[in-house]
């Protein structure tokens, strides 16, 4: 029997329960029936690398709390005992959304639920209830409803709900976060964006003047910052705001106008265009020069176009002297001679962070920027397959895992990173995608995983994965339904009708793909989109493919 149909069966037999274990508390049980009810199981060549993904289902358990006696909740894990909007209640949840939907949903509505009368959201909310002294946002809670809508039934009581405390969140944003005029959003202090000790922030204080987030240090000679995340991110917000008014028969033109508003913001005030990049703007008019992740949270908020984000590429994020580090990415440029590469505290000084590397793939992926993605994919696998305790960051230089434990962006990492390049990844607008890609040994020649196996129900019907080295092989409901050689992504329809083939390698992919009985002879580039029509696979968008640089 090949390793293919070997790791199949395995994947097959596999007893979901038996792998994690003991229970712990009484709401274990639901939510680990909504788990097995994705029908996602994963099997590995490598039993290390397969301990390692149930070991990371068995401390996210942990970290699904019941709030207040309640539904459970997603919590941050390790220290950060809550859910914090600039994590938890976005992109975590986002993540979440994709295995045990009613958890993402109880996380998100909460925020709405303990919204002040003013309009604010609180930044997190613990079993002492909601905290309200900072606004801490970096993803854009508009975008992870949306996602979490489409992806889950379309429930439209819940989308109105959040819409309408999105809304008056974005209307006490604009009235106390905006004292300068400029129309963008403004930090007042290190906390309202997360970035813990970063030099970013060097003599700001960590929290708003006397606790309060409408009010900032006067005596501050650099306060209030425009902030480019800040304002990214309400941009993003209102665009993802126009989304969802149109799909609950509002109006649109305003928040369009108002997201317009915003970038015109960000460019004027945050971007410097001789470096490329983009800065706080501080009370004296200058620029604070510190390079950071600010830029990947920006185009994450998707700012700019693909031009603009292959020049980001060019000279940041593939950039071996700036954030292209041997695990990537560090949370402050590398030649920056305030970089800290030490991840033994809570730091966001150099260290690579967790929930930077789950905010990394929409950036990436928004623009078409497949193959480059797998090359932050690859090594942090790699350094995850060596992980027992799942901290909040890893060294730059060696991946060990550093400060805290059972921290869950770590954990949603792993699944999310075992989604995107070995398994079966539904899309909000209704595509799967199947990845023929195996884990590399990039750490000492350390096998990760020569073959995978991965399974997930769709619409009530089962998709299992097997990836070699040679080929991929998809099975619909347990009999075989495509074939395509290793190096390449198959996006279906949700009832697995082929519609195309990305090349997901550097290097130019030759083989066959197998459908419905017929042979299709297929060559494909890195990042080329080849359409299936009239039974052969044409190209569809051709953009090359953009090579790290060195200075």
């Amino acid at each position: 029997m090949s390793m293919g149909l070997q790791l199949l069966d395995r994947l097959r037999q596999t007893d979901t329960g038996a792998k994690v274990g003991a229970l712990k508390k009484e709401s274990d049980a639901a939510v680990l029936g909504e788990w097995k009810g994705s029908g996602v199981k994963f099997a590995s060549s490598s039993e290390d690398f397969e301990e390692v993904y149930y070991t990371a289902l068995r401390k996210l358990l942990d970290c699904i709390v019941p709030a207040g006696g309640e539904a459970p909740i997603l919590h941050e894990g390790g220290v950060y005992l809550g859910c914090w909007l600039e994590s938890t209640g976005t992109i975590n949840a986002e993540i979440l959304s994709r295995f045990i939907p009613s958890v993402s949903e109880a996380s998100f509505g909460l925020f709405a639920d303990y919204q002040r009368e003013d309009g604010l959201m609180p930044y997190k909310i613990t079993g002492s209830g909601p905290s309200y002294r900072q606004i801490q946002m970096v993803t854009p809670l508009a975008r992870s409803v949306w996602n979490h809508y489409l992806l889950n039934g379309r429930n439209r009581e819940f989308l109105s709900k959040m819409y309408g405390a999105m809304q008056r969140f974005d209307g006490w944003l604009a009235a106390w976060r905006n004292t300068r005029g400029t129309g963008g959003v403004e930090a007042f202090c290190t906390f309202d964006t997360g970035h813990d000790l970063s030099p970013r922030f060097w003599h700001v204080p960590d929290t708003p003047h006397l606790g309060d987030p409408r009010e900032c240090w006067p005596d501050s000679p650099v306060l209030p910052f425009v902030a480019p995340d800040l304002t990214a991110n309400a941009a993003c917000q209102r665009h993802y705001l126009a989304r969802i008014a149109q799909e609950l028969g509002d109006t649109t033109q305003a928040w369009k106008a108002r997201a317009e508003e915003s970038e015109r913001s960000l460019l004027r005030h945050c971007y410097h265009e001789e470096d490329g990049f983009f800065y706080d703007l501080d009370r004296s008019g200058q620029h604070v020069r510190v390079q950071s992740d600010v830029l990947l949270r920006v185009l994450a908020c998707e700012i700019g176009d693909r031009a603009f984000f292959d020049e980001a590429l060019r000279r940041y994020l593939l950039n071996t002297r700036k954030f292209f580090a041997k695990y990537p990415f560090t949370s402050v440029a590398m030649d920056d001679p305030r970089f800290d590469p030490f991840s033994s505290y809570n730091t966001w000084a150099g260290a690579v962070n967790f929930l930077s590397l789950i905010r990394a793939p929409h950036a990436f992926e928004h623009h078409g920027r497949h193959v480059e993605l797998t090359w932050v994919l690859q090594p942090i696998l790699s350094a995850m397959s060596r992980m027992r305790r799942f901290g909040q960051c890893l060294s730059p230089w060696t991946g060990e895992e550093g400060y805290t434990e059972s921290y869950s962006p770590a954990i949603l990492c792993l699944l999310d990173y075992v989604e995107r390049l070995c398994g079966i990844l539904p899309m909000p607008g209704g595509e799967l995608w199947f990845t023929g890609l195996v884990p590399y040994a990039m750490d000492h020649g350390r096998e990760v995983a020569e073959a995978t196996a991965y399974s997930r129900i769709v619409d009530g019907v089962t998709y299992e994965l097997v990836n070699t080295r040679e080929e991929a092989v998809l099975y619909r409901d347990g009999e075989e339904h495509l074939r395509f050689p290793a190096g390449t992504r198959a996006v279906t329809d949700r009832s697995g009708n082929l519609q195309s083939l990305v090349g997901m390698s550097v290097r130019t992919v030759q083989g066959s793909v197998i459908y419905r009985g017929s042979e299709i002879g297929v060559t494909v580039k890195g990042n080329e989109q080849l359409q299936l029509a009239g039974g052969r696979l044409v190209t569809l968008l051709d953009i090359g493919v953009v090579v790290p640089a060195y200075a």
